[in-house]
């Protein structure tokens, strides 16, 4: 499976707006490039652009969703980091046959799937693959 870069990174966030005022200066930004809310994945988030990578701050739209679980278990922090890859399905495949297990299939986002491998295989981390080519979130 090739890497082609890490796409982007995701800190889990308890309030959004109040992330964006501790996280904006840091990254010279007065603003996110890009916020969008994702109902099936029950988030909100604003994603700021470093080069091209994307740097994610995510809030839970319910208190069922991911982000409120994993917040509720381990805190506010880095949730996730996301690999740019050709084609989501066929690195699953390949990732499949070394005993990788993912968390369901792949999941489509405008215009691209990702899926992610399970953390207690990642060293706690939970790991996506994405085969976005540029164009699910816009610079």
């Amino acid at each position: 499976m090739k890497i082609n870069k890490i796409d982007h990174i995701c800190v889990a966030v308890k309030n959004l707006e109040a992330a964006q005022a501790v996280w904006g200066p840091v990254l010279g930004k007065l603003k996110p490039d890009v916020e969008y809310e994702d109902e099936s994945e029950k988030i909100k988030v604003a994603r700021y652009w470093l080069g091209d990578v994307g740097f994610e701050l995510m809030e839970s739209l319910s208190p069922d969703g991911e982000v409120a679980k994993f917040i509720e278990k381990r805190g506010e922090g880095i949730m996730l980091i996301s690999f740019n890859v050709d084609n989501t399905r066929d690195a699953m495949d390949e990732l499949k046959q070394q005993n990788y297990p993912f968390i369901g299939g792949p999941r489509r986002f405008k215009g691209c799937e990702f899926a992610f491998i399970h953390p207690d295989k990642m060293n706690g981390v939970l790991l996506e693959l994405i085969d976005d080519k540029g164009s699910a979130l816009e610079k």
